[in-house]
């Protein structure tokens, strides 16, 4: 089954939406090697101390890592910083590239 955020962000895209952030939070040995179009690159262990000045409060987050369990440690952790509007991109990557989201 197709990621229904990753097809929603793609489509958002495609319409010219881009009021939101795209957050990898995999090593930068990851992301180099392949992310999502505009990602930004904040890895998990850098998070809590580089978001709140990466990163606004108010503006949609979608995140992604390595795997869902990383993805969501990611969520809490942002949640726990005062971000409320955060969502977790299932499947990450590959749920991207499943449904034909750009990569670099």
């Amino acid at each position: 089954m197709l990621d229904s955020v990753a097809h929603d962000l793609k489509s958002r895209l495609e319409l010219g939406q881009p009021g939101f952030t795209i957050l990898d939070v995999r090593d930068r040995q990851s992301y180099n090697s392949g992310h999502i179009t505009g990602a930004v690159p904040i890895p998990l262990a850098d998070l809590a101390s580089r978001a709140k000045s990466c990163l606004h409060t108010k503006r949609e987050i979608y995140i992604y890592g390595e795997n869902d369990e990383q993805a969501s440690q990611a969520v809490n952790a942002l949640r726990e910083a005062g971000f409320v509007h955060v969502t977790e991109i299932k499947g990450g990557l590959a749920a991207w590239k499943s449904v034909g989201g750009a990569t670099d």
